[in-house]
């Protein structure tokens, strides 16, 4: 079996062992660029995927811990909806994919990594970017550093806004 090296991974690791929910606590930090959060609003915030599929790959989240989609305000709902129509034209405008993946995971049997902290996937896609490495080696190649991503989106995000 090939190895790969991904230190970056470790600091999902050590956040997961702690027991909190990371879609609490980095909102709560006050450090939205190295948290890599986009967008706030009043209920809900847009953060980039620390550890994507894709360039570009975002999530929506509501400050509130909140496990399932039933139990969210009106106004959440509303406000929640409408940062994944901002960050699916943010991603149009700057990125241009040809489409996207959007959707939720509920639950852990359906793939939820923060099982009990409903959010939302953005993730853009373009044609041929699945390609052999997934296939032939279960492993991701991701063409641009998050930072850059994050300024990218975030000056963008500025500019729409």
């Amino acid at each position: 079996m090939e190895h790969i090296w991904a230190p970056w991974r470790i600091q999902y690791i050590l956040e997961a062992d702690k027991g909190s929910c990371i879609l609490c606590e980095k909102p709560r930090q006050g450090k939205d660029e190295s948290n890599l959060i986009l967008h706030r609003g009043d209920s809900s915030f847009m953060i980039l995927n620390a550890f994507p599929y894709n360039p570009g790959h975002l999530m929506v989240a509501p400050y509130r811990h909140v496990g399932r989609l039933e139990d969210l305000t009106d106004v959440e709902s509303k406000e929640h909806f409408d940062m994944i129509k901002l960050g699916v034209r943010l991603l149009t405008e700057l990125i241009a994919p040809a489409g996207f993946n959007i959707g939720m995971n509920l639950g852990k049997v359906a793939g939820a990594g923060v099982e009990d902290h409903l959010h939302t996937h953005i993730v853009p896609r373009w044609q041929g970017d699945t390609n052999f490495m997934p296939v032939v080696s279960n492993t991701r190649v991701l063409p641009e550093a998050l930072a850059a991503t994050y300024s990218k989106l975030k000056d963008g995000i500025r500019r729409i806004l």
